[in-house]
């Protein structure tokens, strides 16, 4: 096997990717530096052009939406596009275009292998499953890097590198997997996951170089704030000392949360709109589109443009002819922080929690999108449910926040948040909680992945972390039937919280009855709150703490056997890549079943 040259840190992003790399250390070698890998892309019809950023977005045109030829990129043709072009075309005829497909691979909802995308109805529209959405950006990826790379050295291809992709932490075992599938689709087979706050925290330590040790110390809790044009999440990591050396542990993990700056740029899109319909226009669906890209734009250059307090928004009218025209606005810095402030970052009590409204009996089917837009108040509910009650800890403050993801740019909107955090220490002698500042929140996980690779090399300092949840197998009681009344099913701890990777374990205290020779179902279950259960525990009421992740339906067959209970032993591993791996065993007639998560979901 090539030793790898490289390690790259890639981040597949929700809204944005971005890859990092650096060359690997030899024994002699000094510190290598971490750079960014311009991706060339479609950026208009017919012209490529290089950009740090590839804009997660497939666009699937029909043929007479765009000339097959105006999307050939440099290593050769194409039929579809990736990247800025898709983007700004696929925001023209939306039936065609693919986004958040991040976002999907988490969807328990739906079957996430299957052509679901995109997602509103057209039949004339050839889908992809978000796997091979997923799996298409990280082709453009590799193309272009081997493109550029390795045109007369092969061993410089990229799956010849190490290569570490990153996921949010509060991806589950799941999305883990189908992660991992996307990447091999995109024939990069040799990958290792990493968690995006972690990454970003690499990034952090990485850009302060010797000082970082200087900057944090011994009890320090530090929140990950990560707020990115789709999802917010967040992260605990904690400052520990082992023999007189500064120690990092990750020990708490929010839920998947979809709201961001996509989120941001609607809500002004709408304000905007309430303008033009003072001015007598009423915008139709086309024209909304548009402004929410135009509000976008504005909204990025009102919060890093300190010189600019209004830009002018300007859309296409309706109608024909010259009589047309052009709809004109504008959107005001104070307008911006008031809409964004108030609606996204309010300030709130820790007690507070998300409004959850009454709703619909019927309703769209699709992602299921955060109902209340205050990412504050999740955050409230995070640091509530981070806390260690058997310490009596209800409610952890941090005492430090690096923020990531582009939104977090805006200084505005990181004081707020911050402010919001002091308002909940209630105590004047406590110091105030600090931002750790980070060099470019738009790359920090892709270099903080780079980061990564060389510490576990030896050449940096790792974080401590593990699984980001518990992990359970639904086990179903015996008990006498009664009518009406199902037998229960109690949770199995097969993963506890924390488990580091390439770890394994045996249950082997008792043995649980396999169903084989038949058509069974088997219940996966995760908790980010219990994070007290051990291996082997079982939870018989957990309804409130653990929640179901998927239903694995499935046939074990064993020779001879149909419809009959084995007795087995479960055996589990946390693989180096990341990923999940639940045996069945029977010892007796040295027999094993592997339980796969990447299957049919109800």
């Amino acid at each position: 096997m090539t030793h790898p040259r490289y390690i790259v840190g890639i981040d597949l992003g929700t809204t944005n990717s971005v890859l990092a790399y650096t060359q690997a250390p030899d024994s002699d070698s000094q510190e290598p530096d971490i750079s960014l890998f311009p991706l060339p892309q479609v950026v208009d019809a017919g012209r490529v052009e290089e950009r740090m950023l590839l804009p997660s977005f497939l666009f699937l045109p029909g043929p007479h939406d765009v000339k097959e030829s105006d999307l050939n990129l440099p290593w050769g043709k194409n039929s579809r596009a990736v990247g800025e072009f898709a983007r700004e075309r696929g925001a023209e005829i939306p039936s065609r275009l693919v986004s958040s497909a991040k976002s999907w691979l988490c969807n328990s909802g739906v079957d996430r292998s299957k052509p679901i995308l995109p997602w509103e109805d057209s039949a004339d529209v050839e889908k992809v499953s978000p796997v091979e959405a997923s799996a298409a950006y990280l082709d453009h990826i590799r193309q272009a890097w081997n493109h550029s790379m390795a045109k007369d050295d092969p061993s410089r291809r990229l799956e010849h590198q190490e290569i570490l992709l990153t996921v949010p932490a509060s991806f589950d075992a799941v999305a883990r997997e189908l992660t991992v599938k996307a990447a091999e689709i995109a024939g990069l087979g040799a990958i290792t996951l990493l968690e995006e706050p972690q990454a970003a925290f690499y990034a952090w330590i990485e850009g302060m170089h010797d000082t970082w040790r200087k900057a944090v110390k011994a009890g320090d809790t530090i929140l990950v704030c990560d707020v990115g044009g789709g999802t917010t999440d967040f992260s605990l990591i904690r400052v520990g000392e082992d023999q007189g050396d500064l120690t990092l542990d990750r020990v708490a993990v929010g839920d998947h949360i979809l709201v961001g700056g996509e989120n941001m740029d609607l809500a002004l899109a709408y304000a905007l709109r309430r303008k033009f319909k003072d001015q007598g226009h009423n915008l139709d669906s086309w024209q909304m589109r548009i402004l929410w890209h135009k509000a976008r734009d504005a909204k990025e250059k009102l919060l890093l443009g300190a010189d600019m307090d209004r830009v002018p928004v300007s859309i296409p009218g309706r109608g024909t002819g010259l009589i047309a025209g052009t709809l004109r606005s504008e959107l005001s810095r104070t307008e911006i922080e008031s809409i964004l402030l108030d609606g996204f970052f309010p300030r709130c009590q820790a007690s507070d929690r998300p409004a959850a409204s009454r709703r619909a009996g019927i309703r769209e089917f699709g992602l299921p999108y955060a109902e209340d837009p205050a990412i504050t108040r999740y955050l409230a509910k995070f640091l509530a449910g981070a806390g260690d009650a058997q310490a009596g800890e209800e409610l952890v403050i941090p005492t430090a926040v690096l923020f990531n993801g582009g939104v977090m740019k805006g200084d505005p909107l990181r004081r707020q948040l911050l402010e919001v955090l002091d308002s909940w220490a209630h105590t004047g002698a406590r110091a105030r909680i600090r931002e750790l500042e980070s060099r470019d929140l738009e790359s920090a996980v892709a270099r903080g992945a780079a980061y990564y690779g060389l510490a576990r090399q030896g050449r940096g300092i790792r974080i401590r972390g593990g699984t980001g949840r518990s992990y359970y197998i639904g086990i179903e009681s015996l008990m006498p039937a009664v009518p009406g009344v199902p037998s229960p099913l109690k949770a199995l701890c097969v993963v506890p919280f924390g488990m580091e990777e390439g770890a394994e374990a045996v249950i082997p205290e008792r043995q649980f009855g396999l169903v084989v020779g038949e058509q069974v179902e088997f219940h996966f279950l995760g908790s980010t709150l219990r994070k007290e259960d051990r291996c082997g525990d079982v939870v018989e009421t957990w309804e409130d703490e653990i929640q179901e992740i998927t239903t694995i339906e499935t046939r074990l067959d064993s020779e001879g056997e149909e419809g009959s209970v084995v007795p087995v032993m479960l055996e589990v591993r946390v693989t180096e890549v990341g990923t999940l791996e639940l045996w069945c065993v029977n010892t007796e007639r040295n027999q094993r079943w592997k339980l796969e998560f990447n299957v049919r979901e109800q």
